[in-house]
């Protein structure tokens, strides 16, 4: 039975900007079929007159004495005129509106001010709500299309979002060597994205794997001439025979390292729970036997999950390069969210903070010479850093005021 094809991610997004416009126009006409907000009655001048003698009109409000205008209402010359003509007494007004209309009538509201034979007295059109029900409506209507429209556009954003979370995830992960994991998910787009991502993995590995085994084949034409090499270098002097057996094992460790390198064989799949501490305790005992100077401040008891080895040279690395280029070295860890620091120290000069990065680069050496008394072929810092980042974790030189300090962040 054949696979159903996924669907187009513009698709959804279509379908959606479909429904929003169908939504809104809905709610435009209801907002519109519904009327603006209701505009005030207008009144007549003798409804206005009758309050000012001192008889009540409904939805008209009366003040003692003369009052000031509302925001919104100014003088209005006409409107005072008639009715002080009706009232037979000054009048003074405020309006919102100066149309009078045809019948004599006052539009909108209105503060207005008259002198009868009993004093000054005011009438005043009803403060208008702040929210009418045109208003109530129209927000309705918002909030409506706001609540339909959000649920199915949160739900088609995941949909989209998700399988992309997880596409980076998965390339986040990927290493050469191992294979690239992806699930089947997502719009057709995506789904494309993942096996374009597969297919470059692919070549990278097959890239790699073919550097791999020309580094290989090298090395093993290598091993005859430097066999035959040593095999002369018995019939040289003491002193000659010396130097150059020390040269000819030089040349095999840095092609041994090189190929291991290039081989990426820097994890052996033996993933256990490690206790920290009793890595670096043991490291740190092997090394003060070898007549390092290697002091170790304990932290925490902190259980890690990695290769057992890979860790452990990892920080054999890191304890080396100080002990040789720092005189001696201090290593400590302490726990973060989730996660542990382990720092190792130094007596050397420090690091230049715009070159530290490059220490991490395959054969960069922190001494620019090639003198064996520094020894190293530029592979450590390379190594512990491949290391870090398949157990999820990093590596970074940090600030320090005395020597160089070197910090690894692993998971727990």
């Amino acid at each position: 039975m054949p696979a159903t094809r996924a669907a187009s991610i513009a698709q959804p997004i279509f379908l959606l900007v479909v429904a929003a416009i169908v939504i809104a126009t809905a709610v435009t006409f209801a907002i519109t079929f519904n009327g603006p907000p209701a505009r005030p009655r207008p009144v007549p001048d003798t409804d206005i007159v009758t309050v000012l003698r001192g008889v009540n009109v409904p939805d008209l409000i009366v003040l003692p004495g003369q009052q000031s205008a509302r925001t919104g209402e100014g003088p209005g010359p006409e409107h005072d005129a008639a009715l002080a003509v009706a009232l037979g007494g000054p009048v003074i007004g405020f309006y919102a509106e100066q149309d009078r209309g045809q019948s004599g009538e006052v539009r909108g509201g209105f503060t207005v001010s008259g002198r009868t034979a009993k004093g000054w007295r005011t009438v005043r059109s009803p403060d208008r709500p702040l929210l009418t029900k045109w208003h109530v409506v129209t927000f309705g209507g918002m909030g409506f299309a706001l609540i339909l429209l959000s649920v199915p556009a949160w739900i088609i954003a995941r949909r989209i979002s998700r399988p992309l979370e997880n596409l980076e995830a998965a390339a986040q992960t990927a290493r050469v060597g191992t294979p690239l994991v992806m699930r089947e998910e997502g719009s057709r787009e995506v789904r494309g994205l993942a096996i374009a991502l597969g297919d470059m993995h692919a070549r990278i590995g097959q890239h790699a794997e073919g550097r791999t085994t020309m580094l290989a084949a090298i090395a093993h034409d290598l091993g005859t001439p430097l066999s035959r090499l040593a095999f002369h270098i018995e019939s040289l002097p003491e002193n000659a025979r010396a130097r150059a057996a020390a040269d000819v094992e030089e040349m095999r460790a840095m092609i041994g390292a090189a190929i291991g390198f290039a081989r990426d064989e820097l994890i052996d799949g033996t993933v256990r729970r490690i206790d920290l501490g009793s890595l670096l305790d043991s490291l740190v005992e092997d090394m003060r036997a070898a007549g390092d100077d290697v002091t170790i401040i304990a932290g925490p008891r902190t259980v890690v999950i990695g290769d057992p080895g890979a860790l452990r040279r990892l920080f054999a690395n890191l304890l080396v390069n100080a002990v040789r280029y720092g005189a001696r070295a201090r290593v400590g860890w302490s726990e973060m969210e989730g996660a542990v620091a382990v720092t190792v120290d130094d007596d050397g000069p420090g690091v230049d903070p715009e070159k530290a990065e490059r220490f991490f680069e395959p054969f960069v050496r922190g001494d620019p010479s090639r003198n064996r008394e520094t020894g190293g072929t530029g592979l450590g810092l390379a190594i512990v850093r491949a290391i870090a980042s398949r157990h999820g974790g990093r590596v970074a030189f940090e600030p320090s005021d005395h020597g160089a300090r070197i910090q690894v962040v692993l998971p727990c």
